[in-house]
C-alpha cells in the first residue's frame, strides 16, 4: 500500500470514528426520550419536537455549512461541530423547561451533528474518491453501526444506573475528548496534500484520463453554482427524494424505542434493537456502497427505500403480534437495507453537480433532507397525540419512501456520469 493511497483511507477512518460517536450522540435522543417524558410529564409531541426543532435549525444552517466548507475546509467545520455538540450535551443536564430541551439536545446537538455527521462528511469525502466513491463513503458512514452497538447499550445501562443527566455528561466529554483531536488530520481535497482522488499520485492529466466517466459532457462542463443548480429539475427531484427518505428514517429512529416498549418489549430489548439496527447496517452499507460503484446510485437508493417500507410494515404487524421474528425483520430491513441510503447520499448530487461550488449546492439540498428528518419525528409524535396510534404516521412514511425512490430515478445521476466506467 503506497503512502498516497494510505492517506485517503486515513481520511475515511477519521470519518468512520466521527460518525460512530457524533451521529450516535444525536441518535441517543431516542433513549433519553422515555426518562425525560417520565420525569417532566410533557406531551409526547412537544418532547419529540425538540429533536425535530434541532433538525429544522440545522437544515437552515446547511447552506451556510456548505459555503463554509468551500471556504474553510472540513477541519474547521467538523471541529466546530464537535465543540457545539459537546456544549449541548454538557448543558442538557440543567434542563427544567421545554425550551431548555429545545436549545440543548435540539439546537446545539442537532447543529453540531449537521457539521460533523452525514452533511459535513458528504461535503468533502466525495473529493477524495471517484472510482471508489460509493465504497469509501459507505465505509465512513458504517461507523454509525459500530458506534451504536458499543455506545447505545452502554448509554442505556448508564441511564438505568445513574440517570439521563449522567448519560448526557458522559457523551459530551466523549465527543470533546475524542473528536476534536482526531479531526486535525482532515483536508478538503487530496490536491491539498499533493495527491489525486483514489490515492493516485500520477500527473493530473493521466489520472483524469483513466477516470473519465462523463456521459453528458455538456452538463458536466457547466460550472454549477447554486443559482444555476436550483433552476434545474434534477436539483428539485433530489430534494424530494431526500426529504421523504429522511422523513422515514427519523420517524422510526426517534419513536421506535418507545413504540417497542408499548407493544410489549422490555426497555433493555428495545435499546438493544436500536443498536442492532445500526450494527446490521455495517455490512449492508458497505456492500450497497460498493455495489453502487458498479450498478448505479439509483438502484441502491431504491433498495434503501424498500428497506424502510418493509420496516414500517413490520412495525405495524408487531402491534398485533409482538414476536422475535417480526422484530428481526424490522431490524434487518431498517438497518441492512434502509441505512444503505447513506452510502449514496453524497454521491448522487456529486455525480450531477460536481465542481468548486459543490459545498453550497449540497448544503442547500440538505435543507430538504434535514427538513424531512425534522418532520418525521414531529409528525409521528403529533399524530400519535391526536389519534392515539402510530399507524397514520407509519403509513405516510411508507408512501413517502416509494415517492423518494421514484424521485431519485427522475434525477438520473446515471445520465451525467456513469459508474463502473472509470478504471
Amino acid at each position: 500500500m503506497t503512502v498516497p493511497f494510505f492517506y485517503g483511507w486515513v481520511v475515511v477512518a477519521a470519518g468512520f470514528v466521527t460518525m460512530a460517536i457524533g451521529v450516535n450522540a444525536r441518535t441517543a435522543f431516542s433513549l433519553l426520550f422515555p426518562p425525560i417524558l417520565a420525569e417532566f410529564g410533557w406531551e409526547r409531541g412537544l418532547t419529540a419536537g425538540a429533536f425535530s426543532f434541532g433538525f429544522l435549525v440545522s437544515a437552515f444552517l446547511s447552506p451556510l455549512v456548505g459555503r463554509l466548507m468551500d471556504r474553510r475546509g472540513p477541519r474547521f467545520v467538523i471541529e466546530m461541530g464537535a465543540v457545539v455538540m459537546a456544549i449541548g450535551l454538557l448543558l442538557a443536564p440543567f434542563v427544567s423547561r421545554p425550551w431548555h430541551l429545545y436549545a440543548t439536545l435540539g439546537v446545539l446537538v442537532g447543529g453540531g451533528g449537521n457539521c460533523l455527521g452525514y452533511t459535513g462528511q458528504s461535503l468533502y469525502l466525495p473529493n477524495w474518491f471517484v472510482r471508489r466513491r460509493g465504497l469509501a463513503m459507505s465505509i465512513a458512514f458504517s461507523g454509525v453501526g459500530i458506534g451504536s452497538i458499543v455506545l447505545l447499550p452502554w448509554l442505556q445501562a448508564l441511564i438505568a444506573r445513574a440517570g439521563w443527566r449522567a448519560a448526557c455528561w458522559a457523551l459530551g466529554l466523549l465527543v470533546l475528548g475524542v473528536l476534536v483531536p482526531l479531526n486535525l488530520v482532515l483536508r478538503r481535497r487530496p490536491e491539498d496534500v499533493g495527491l489525486l482522488p483514489d490515492g493516485d499520485a500520477a500527473p493530473r492529466g493521466a489520472a483524469a484520463a483513466r477516470r473519465t466517466n462523463v456521459v453528458d459532457a455538456g452538463w458536466a462542463a457547466v460550472d454549477w453554482t447554486l443559482a444555476r443548480a436550483i433552476r434545474t429539475s434534477r436539483f428539485w427531484w433530489i430534494a424530494v427524494g431526500y426529504f421523504f427518505g429522511l422523513f422515514a428514517w427519523y420517524a422510526v429512529q426517534v419513536h421506535q424505542t418507545k413504540y417497542l416498549v408499548e407493544v410489549g418489549f422490555s426497555p433493555t430489548h428495545a435499546g438493544w434493537a436500536l443498536g442492532l439496527v445500526s450494527l446490521v447496517a455495517v455490512p449492508g452499507q458497505i456492500a450497497l456502497g460498493h455495489l453502487s460503484d458498479r450498478i448505479g446510485r439509483e438502484w441502491v437508493w431504491t433498495v434503501g427505500s424498500l428497506g424502510f417500507v418493509l420496516c414500517f410494515l413490520a412495525l405495524l404487524a408487531l402491534r398485533h403480534a409482538p414476536t422475535a421474528p417480526l422484530l428481526y425483520v424490522m431490524v434487518i430491513s431498517q438497518g441492512m437495507l434502509g441505512y444503505g441510503l447513506t452510502s449514496v447520499l453524497g454521491a448522487i448530487p456529486a455525480e450531477i453537480f460536481e465542481g468548486r461550488h459543490y459545498g453550497a449546492v449540497f448544503g442547500t439540498l440538505m435543507l430538504a433532507a434535514i427538513g424531512g428528518g425534522a418532520a418525521g419525528p414531529w409528525v409521528a409524535g403529533a399524530l400519535y397525540d391526536l389519534t392515539g396510534s402510530y399507524t397514520p404516521a407509519f403509513s405516510i412514511a411508507i408512501g413517502g419512501s416509494v415517492l423518494s425512490a421514484l424521485a431519485i430515478w427522475l434525477a438520473a445521476p446515471r445520465k451525467v456520469r456513469a459508474v463502473g466506467a472509470a478504471r
